[in-house]
């Protein structure tokens, strides 16, 4: 949900019908209505039909919540607590369906912890300091870092995380960086902030980390309005 809509419009141009049934999750902020309102304004003008599953007041029963979740044509998580996140959609089974809607060819995304959830573990701040979780839903090998050059700290504490072992090799991504993995693989990578990048960060075999820049694609308004049918599709918004 950037300014300019680049992101937004680079999203749904990747979903798999012209008019995409798009689902915001947004546990990791607790449900905070103003980021409900948010995501709302932001989307209700543009070619999705929007909606939104909130969990800390939830209403849908577990077929209910089953039949909505997998009728969505992209799933779009929101940034706050990845931990929170994590054990909130445990305890609701939302992890499972999360799985089950991948599986069918749902586009999942997010931006933030809407990031990290999807990895096998994440840099995060969910514990107050920075530190690495490693921990996550596994569709997309790895780990993950967003934030990777507007947070101090970041940047060295995700190589120190990685360099030793306590986060496998990894993406992180500067803000305004779109990655979409297709299959588990990097497909595509584009920014809305000229001279960002997304970097791959592996270990260099000495209790460090070398981190290697991958180039983007800048994003105008007409680039980000094309339409790409895609099949099992996980996608990480850094924002």
């Amino acid at each position: 949900m950037d300014d300019d809509g680049l992101l937004d419009d680079w999203v749904l141009g990747h979903a798999r019908v012209p008019r995409p049934k798009m689902c915001f999750v947004p546990t990791a902020s607790g449900d905070a209505p103003a980021y409900l309102d948010r995501f709302l304004s932001a989307f209700e003008s543009r070619a999705c039909e929007p909606s939104v599953l909130p969990l800390f007041r939830r209403e849908l029963d577990d077929a209910a919540l089953r039949t909505f979740l997998l009728s969505q044509d992209i799933v779009y998580v929101g940034g706050g607590n990845t931990a929170n996140l994590l054990a909130v959609w445990r305890a609701h089974g939302v992890d499972r369906l999360m799985r089950e809607a991948y599986d069918g060819g749902t586009l999942l995304c997010g931006i933030s912890a809407g990031a990290n959830c999807w990895a096998e573990g994440s840099h995060t701040d969910s514990f107050g300091p920075l530190t690495f979780l490693p921990d996550g839903l596994g569709l997309l090998s790895g780990s993950v870092c967003p934030h990777y050059d507007s947070e101090p700290g970041r940047r060295s504490s995700y190589q120190a995380a990685v360099g030793t072992g306590a986060l496998p090799s990894g993406w992180a991504l500067e803000d305004g960086v779109g990655a979409l993995f297709t299959n588990g693989l990097l497909t595509e990578t584009v920014t809305r902030t000229p001279q960002a990048h997304l970097y791959r960060v592996e270990p260099d075999g000495e209790k460090a980390a070398m981190e290697r820049a991958v180039s983007c694609s800048l994003l105008t308004q007409s680039l980000s309005s094309f339409r790409v049918a895609t099949e099992r599709v996980t996608q990480a918004e850094s924002g």
